[in-house]
This record gives structure tokens, sequence and C-alpha cells, in this order.
């Protein structure tokens, strides 16, 4: 029942709905997502997951062609919309409290896959995530790749530390969620993982 308040949000004032790009063709469904998001978290709600993209290839950031035409059309449908998530959080109080996390499932090659305008296949070795507040030390940056961008190489973090430091930051112990079943432990970090602490404020 509460559900149409949350989502209503053209009763926003309208300085707001324009700073998270409402009123900009290229960004206002992503701009809604986010001015949802912030609502929900206002209002209690303690995981928000949204997207951009999720369709097939080129409707998505999958670039397998055209990988600068893909990725400068999803990088300036996202860019205001979450800039103003951030800021409003901030502003009213919430950012502190609330993690907010932006990646994706795998990286990009730094191949290019040959056609008249050239993409760039999955990379399963880098990927890059953000972080934003909720415990997390502001600009900072972890890990690097090799001088090509293939393969991860100077602080090398797995999926598995991630995980672990997301959960830190929740104040939850990965290793204290393990349990056994079948002989062999089980945990959300898969029996690994470490908490990266030099992104920890």
């Amino acid at each position: 029942s509460a559900a149409p308040e949350a989502l209503a949000v053209d009763k926003e004032p309208e300085h707001l709905r324009k700073m998270y790009g409402l009123d900009d063709d290229k960004c206002k469904h992503f701009a809604a997502q986010c001015l949802t998001a912030r609502r929900m978290v206002e209002r209690g709600v303690r995981f928000v997951q949204i997207y951009s993209g999720g369709m097939e290839n080129q409707r998505s950031w999958d670039g397998h062609n055209d990988i600068h035409g893909n990725h400068t059309q999803f990088a300036g449908e996202t860019d205001k919309p979450i800039a103003a998530l951030l800021e409003d959080l901030s502003q009213r109080g919430l950012l502190d409290e609330t993690l907010v996390i932006w990646g994706g499932e795998f990286g990009r090659l730094p191949l290019a896959q040959k056609s008249k305008k050239p993409g760039r296949d999955h990379n399963p070795h880098a990927l890059t995530y953000w972080l934003a507040g909720g415990g997390v030390k502001g600009g900072v940056s972890y890990g690097e790749t090799d001088e090509i961008g293939h393969k991860a190489a100077v602080n090398k973090a797995h999926i598995n530390d991630l995980h672990a430091t997301i959960l830190h930051l929740m104040g939850m112990n990965h290793e204290k969620l393990t349990y056994r079943h079948n002989g062999r432990d089980f945990r959300l970090t898969d029996v690994a993982g470490e908490v990266i602490k030099d992104v920890i404020a």
C-alpha cells in the first residue's frame, strides 16, 4: 500500500527532478530509477538494486560492436543521475549510512573485435567497481592492471575479497557466516576472501 507514494517521483520539487535529469530524454529512464532509489532508502528500504542496460548486447553495456558509441551512450545515460543520487543522499545525511556499489560482472578486453566499428570482448581478468558512502574511504583507488589493461597486476583483489569487504561494511564478519554441509565448509565468500582495509574509512 506504500508503494504508489514511494514511487511517485513526480512529487519531488522541480529543481531536484532536473538535478537527476528527469527533464533530459537521454537519461530520464535511469534518472527515475536513481530518484526512486533515494526515495526508497529514505523510507527505510534496506536493499535497492537498479540496472543500467540489462538487455542484449547493443542495448546494454556489452559493447561487442562499436564500443565507443555503446559506452558513450550508456555513460551519458548514467553520469548525471548517479552523481545526483550521491549528492542527494549526502545532502539528506543518508550517504554515511548508505553503501552505494557500482559495477558489472566483468571488464572489457584491451583488444578490438574487428568490425566497421570495433568492439571489445569480455575480460574476466580485470574489472572495476566503485563504492561510495557507508563507511568507504573517499578519493582512493585500489589495484591496478598491467600496462595494457588486460590483467590485474598490482594489489589484485578477488571477487571474494570484494564480497568480504561489502559484508564488513554492512557490519558482518564473513568468516562467521560459515556453515558445514556434506563435509564441506560454505559461506557467502566461498571460504575465501579478505577485507580490503585500504578502502575503508
